[in-house]
């Protein structure tokens, strides 16, 4: 009997040019973000899009709510490229972006993707101007957009309509179940109409966020199935800490491991003066949990026991951990593969040397009353026992000696130990 280890086939999608980043087709997942700062405010926001690019996000989203923000984006925008940070830089739009996009014409260029919202322009009213007109700059610039249902600000009128025809069926469907095909309807139909406006097909992207983890797994069920637009996804409001990152992830997780899904992005609430970029470190490790990207090498660290009554084997894993991170930026541009390799730091003896064979190089630490020695693994051998107060510098020189061996070679075998 043969089991399936994996993700499912990608679902396929059309594929979406947005600046230098394409989305959807086969091409990787893309991880996005979106600032927090007052768009007006230039310095603040190019602060923090250069922070989200270095972080790893694809593509940085920018609230542009106002004339001074729409003023605002076209010197973000040249600042960021000018720092030589290369990133495309949405719009997020809601209520007015009609008149902003219409007339600030350097700010509706200088954007490389609009958002809309159906639910907070007058699409399905008597009449869709507004719509109309975000299109047609669309249209007008060669920009893509992404077509972006809340639940929290739905069409009412969609959903009233189709709360009346659920009302008249033999069996009617309950109020939640009629509210996310409302979502998934309003996604659907706006992409329709953005279209028989002239906005290619491939210029559009898909969302329909809420803010449960089942919901958002049966909205997006039902939106792959209504045609082949690439689809963003996300919660809406994942929420603060543990909390949101967990609910991301299973949200999410689930999608992607269904092969639905072409970018994503994780909407933290940060902590006040919290570091915007977890939301980007989050998506990347969801993607390189389920092997579907490799953006950083990763550290594999047991939980401790009370066998590890010292903290020494967590204080050396977080320091590996954050030298990874930030050699990655060097290494990236030297090494080929480097982002895949696996590092283990293990606390005692139980599985230590075992993790440590199974990755790329490992360590295992002496716990409690075990002898004061730290045996390296390379590739799966024994390379050296380290002893003494300089282990942590010891296996830093051992990991670099290995980087350079492994990863800068012409050929990926395994190095000698």
């Amino acid at each position: 009997m043969s089991t399936h280890v994996g993700p499912s086939p990608r679902r396929r999608s059309a594929a979406v040019k947005i600046g230098s980043v394409t989305v959807g087709g086969n091409h990787p997942i893309v991880v996005q973000s979106m600032t927090n700062t007052d768009t007006a405010d230039v310095m603040s926001t190019v602060n923090q899009v250069m922070a989200l690019a270095n972080a790893g996000s694809e593509l940085v989203r920018v609230t542009v709510n106002t004339e001074e923000a729409a003023r605002a984006v076209p010197k973000i925008v040249e600042t960021v490229e000018k720092f030589g940070v290369r990133v495309p830089i949405i719009g997020d739009f809601h209520y007015n972006g009609h008149i902003l996009l219409k007339k600030y014409p350097e700010m509706a260029h200088a954007l490389a993707k609009y958002r809309i919202n159906p639910g907070n322009v007058n699409i399905g009213k008597k009449h869709d101007d507004n719509f109309r007109v975000m299109i047609e700059a669309a249209i007008e610039y060669d920009r893509p957009v992404r077509i972006g249902v809340n639940w929290g600000s739905l069409d009412q009128a969609l959903l009233t309509r189709m709360m009346d025809e659920n009302s008249r069926r033999p069996e009617p469907a309950d109020a939640k179940t009629v509210t996310l095909r409302a979502i998934v309807a309003s996604a659907v139909e706006s992409a329709k109409a953005a279209e028989r406006y002239g906005l290619a097909h491939d210029k559009i992207i898909l969302s329909a966020k809420v803010s449960g983890v089942q919901d958002l797994i049966a909205v997006y069920r039902m939106l792959a199935q209504e045609g082949d637009w690439a689809l963003h996804l996300g919660l809406t409001e994942a929420g603060l800490g543990s909390k949101g990152i967990v609910a991301t992830t299973a949200g999410i997780g689930v999608l992607l491991q269904e092969g639905i899904g072409d970018t994503i992005r994780a909407s933290l609430t940060p902590l006040p003066n919290g570091d915007r970029t977890e939301e980007v470190i989050v998506c990347q490790q969801i993607l390189q949990a389920l092997e579907l990207r490799s953006f950083t090498p990763q550290v594999t660290a047991c939980p401790g026991c009370g066998r590890t009554t010292s903290t020494f084997f967590q204080d050396m894993a977080d320091q590996i951990q954050t030298y990874l991170r930030q050699q990655m930026p060097i290494w990236k541009s030297r090494y080929t593969g480097v982002e895949e390799m696996k590092v283990a730091v293990m606390g005692c003896v139980v599985n230590g040397p075992g993790e440590s064979k199974h990755s790329n190089i490992g360590i295992s630490l002496p716990g409690t009353f075990e002898e004061p020695v730290a045996p390296v693994y390379v590739d799966g051998k024994l390379k050296c026992t380290l002893r003494g107060d300089a282990i942590v510098a010891d296996f830093i020189a051992i990991l670099n000696d290995y980087v350079e061996r492994r990863y800068a070679a012409s050929t990926l075998e395994p190095v000698q130990a």
